[in-house]
Parts: C-alpha cells; sequence; structure tokens
C-alpha cells in the first residue's frame, strides 16, 4: 500500500511485468497486503494473480476487492482463511499454519547450504517470451523510433498529463513491450521526463503545443 501510494504507476507496471514472466520461468509471486483496497489491488494487477487468499477483514466490500465475493469478514482469525485457486469461483477454508522467523532462518539456512543447480532450459528463454512480442516486432526491419500509434500515444500523455506504461496499455490496448517502447519514444523526443526511480514521468509539453507535436510526427 505505501508502494502504491508513492508510485502507483510503477508499481502496477513493475508487478504486471514480474507475474507475466513469472509464469515462462516457475517463479512463485506472493504480493500480499494489509489495505485490501481498490486503489491498492488494482483491477490490473488482480488480472495478473487470478490466486487469491484473504485473512479476515473487517468488512463484506474489502473481502470482495480480494476474492471478488464476500465470506472473508466472517472469517473468525488466527489463520482462519479462504482460498480462491486459479480456474474455479469455488472458495475454499482452509487453516493457515503459524512459521517463526527461527523456523524461516533454518529453512533458508538449510536451502543456501544446497549445491546451485541450473536448468538449462531457461537458457533458451528468449524462444519462450517470443508469443509475448507485439506483432510489429516480428518483422526485422521495424523502426525503433516510429510507430503508427505514436501519435494517439502522444495526445494521450499530453491531455491527461500521465506517462506510464500501464496508461498506454489500456487506452491503445497493446502489450507491454509496444507500450514500453512508446514511453522510450516519448522520452527521446523530449515530451515526457526521464526515469526517476519511484517518481512519476513528467509531461513536459501542454495541449496547447499537441497540434504542432502531432502534424511534426
Amino acid at each position: 500500500a505505501d508502494l502504491m501510494m508513492v508510485a502507483p504507476a510503477d508499481v502496477e507496471d513493475s508487478i504486471i511485468r514480474l507475474a507475466q514472466k513469472a509464469r515462462a520461468v516457475g517463479i512463485h509471486l506472493v504480493l500480499a497486503t494489509q489495505s485490501p483496497r481498490v486503489d491498492v489491488i488494482t483491477g490490473m494487477i488482480k488480472a495478473n494473480v487470478p490466486s487469491r487468499i484473504a485473512f479476515a477483514v473487517s468488512s463484506q466490500t474489502d473481502s470482495r476487492v480480494i476474492l471478488d465475493q464476500g465470506g472473508a469478514e466472517s472469517l473468525l482469525g488466527q489463520g482462519d482463511m479462504l482460498f480462491k485457486p486459479l480456474g474455479t469461483s469455488r472458495l475454499q477454508r482452509v487453516q493457515g499454519a503459524y512459521v517463526s522467523e527461527e523456523e524461516i532462518a533454518l529453512v533458508v539456512e538449510q536451502t543456501r547450504q544446497r549445491e546451485q543447480e541450473l536448468d538449462e532450459s531457461y537458457l533458451e528463454l528468449p524462444e519462450v517470451f517470443a508469443s509475448d512480442v507485439d506483432d510489429d516486432d516480428a518483422h526485422g526491419d521495424f523502426d525503433p523510433d516510429d510507430d503508427p500509434l505514436l501519435d494517439k500515444a502522444i495526445e494521450i500523455v499530453v491531455q491527461t498529463q500521465t506517462a506510464s506504461v500501464s496508461l498506454i496499455q489500456r487506452r491503445l490496448r497493446v502489450g507491454y513491450t509496444r507500450a514500453g517502447r512508446l514511453i522510450d519514444m516519448l522520452e527521446r523526443r523530449g515530451i515526457i521526463s526521464g526515469y526517476e526511480g519511484s517518481k512519476p514521468r513528467r509531461v513536459l509539453v501542454d495541449e496547447s503545443q499537441l497540434h504542432t507535436l502531432v502534424a511534426n510526427d
């Protein structure tokens, strides 16, 4: 919740990107929050994290944010939880076990002492991710500084005075790769500021300059 308050667009982009790629390499991504609000658990995050667990919450509204249905507001606490696995809307009531920090440290230390193993199949990741590349990227002669959707991207960013990959994805209905490339193009053209860590990118032009920008492109 704290991260989403500071830089919601960057955090959402990072979570979505990690969730999309985690499936291909077997990473188990677990997200936890004590603030089940719609501005913390956004629709895009929920779409990419389909399995859900809810512990006791204070209201049916909080339960719906997590599970898309009520029920968690009636849990008893002390590890009592509802589990909604991928592919079903049926909830499973489960008792969670408490694991102390000492037990976690022992497991981590044992894992650290094991001999490292390399699965050579992961060296073929470019082929695994090939289906994630947009159609426009499939051609070897594409121009990294041109895109037929660039004018639309400029209009969206200037009119909303907001610049983020997730915004471009939603408005133009494109994948993460293409949206990220459009953001890079806007930065190179001086329309938005460069990447500044947790700070959101700044839009450096206003609507009075929009016609000139689109006409030049």
